[in-house]
């Protein structure tokens, strides 16, 4: 449940107060988290007192309401802290209760959001399978019609919160149609008779947020847990969700990187060779002052995309850019750190080399630098090639201005 005092805090303020929770308590409850091999469920408490599973819901639906701006800075700073808090409750701030919000129908929108809001209902977006990654279109898993009932039968890979999940989101092939044109989304509680889940022995990064394999054993859900109104429709449902989630997660990389640089910089500075302190020696300097661009230059691209996501049109490319940038950025920034902090960085308990880890990871979530790079590079033969200008473009045209997409 929401603190009431929160939701009527004004954003500044607002600001403030998730501030000093990542100080007072995210970044303090670290090691616990990592000796426990789990988040601990007080800090969870604490995340859903503050209202952070509320941010992107609307005030009218039992959310904050804040805009993807206000969003934007809000994950830059409650993700100084680990990485691992932010996932799990990231399932349910973007990737599903925005599919919800646009595409749910009226009942669902009522029904589920605001236990999404107080964190009572924590939200599991289950598309990836084990050979439908990159190329989801390809997924599988099907339902089928059967009187009043859809059968789901079908297997998900690498599903963020699906262990512990209240609630599913499962896209499957409908109709027998092919390709994106044949998704639908439905809603599957995690308890559902047939669904089975199972975390791995081994996570690279994130251990203590660990994805999961879902199985679909010709599970059973009402004819109401179709996502809107149509078959069809899935891929629009994900879409809505992870264009939201891309920019959180570049922000989060933003919020990585100001931690590590942070935490870098103090070792540094303690730390004397050659009668000085190492951050006086003009090479360290160099390093540290790369990255600083590097990580304010990922910081300006995600601030720009959600001023221009706040203007009504969701800018898909700019949205993949941000992403992209900043997902590369907070690995080469966790890397210099690492090495600047030498023997501290490879031995021991120290925050950076942990983050490190985890970082890495963003650059596969929510499509990976490759695939990025591809539909970029796409984007840009494709709409010079039919409007003359860059998609998403900053360029003054005479004339009609080329539309955005």
């Amino acid at each position: 449940m929401i603190d009431p005092t929160v939701v009527s805090l004004g954003f500044d303020d607002y600001l403030s107060h998730v501030a000093s929770l990542t100080d007072d308590t995210l970044i303090p409850s670290e090691d616990r988290m990592v000796r426990d091999g789990k988040v601990p469920s007080d800090v969870m408490d604490a995340i859903a007192t503050a209202g952070l599973f509320a941010i992107s819901i609307p005030r009218s639906h039992g959310g904050l309401g804040w805009t993807m701006q206000q969003q934007v800075a809000l994950t830059m700073e409650f993700t100084r802290a680990s990485c691992v808090y932010r996932s799990r409750f990231s399932t349910t701030i973007g990737l599903s209760s925005q599919g919800i919000l646009d595409h749910g129908t009226q009942e669902q929108r009522a029904t589920l959001l605001p236990r999404m809001a107080e964190g009572s209902m924590v939200t599991a977006f289950a598309l990836t399978e084990p050979d439908a990654g990159s190329d989801a279109a390809a997924l599988t898993t099907t339902a089928t019609e059967d009187g009043d009932t859809w059968v789901l039968s079908g297997h998900k890979r690498y599903i963020t919160n699906a262990h512990w999940a209240d609630l599913l989101i499962v896209f499957a092939r409908t109709g027998g149609v092919p390709g994106a044109r044949g998704v639908s989304a439905f809603l599957v509680p995690r308890n559902a008779a047939g669904v089975s889940t199972c975390i791995p022995e081994r996570m690279n990064g994130h251990a203590e947020g660990p994805v999961a394999e879902v199985d679909l054993d010709e599970v059973r859900v009402p004819k109401s847990s179709l996502v809107g109104d149509s078959l069809g429709s899935g891929f629009q449902v994900a879409l809505r969700g992870i264009n939201h989630a891309r920019l959180h997660v570049a922000a989060t990389c933003v919020g990585q990187a100001t931690r590590m640089l942070e935490e870098t910089a103090r070792h540094l500075d303690q730390r004397q060779q050659f009668g000085a302190p190492l951050s006086e020696l003009g090479a360290v300097q160099a390093d540290l002052g790369r990255c600083f661009a590097d990580m304010e230059a990922a910081r300006a691209l995600t601030v720009e995309a959600a001023r221009a996501f706040d203007e009504g049109t969701i800018p898909r490319h700019r949205i993949s850019a941000a992403k992209l940038f900043a997902s590369e950025m907070a690995s080469r920034v966790g890397d210099a750190c690492v090495q600047l902090l030498g023997g501290e960085g490879i031995v021991g308990d120290h925050p950076v080399p942990r983050m490190w880890r985890d970082v890495r990871a963003l650059r596969i979530y929510e499509g990976s630098s490759p695939i990025h790079e591809r539909n970029l590079g796409r984007a840009v033969v494709g709409h010079v090639g039919t409007a003359g200008v860059l998609p998403d473009t900053y360029r003054v045209t005479r004339g009609t201005p080329a539309a955005e997409s």
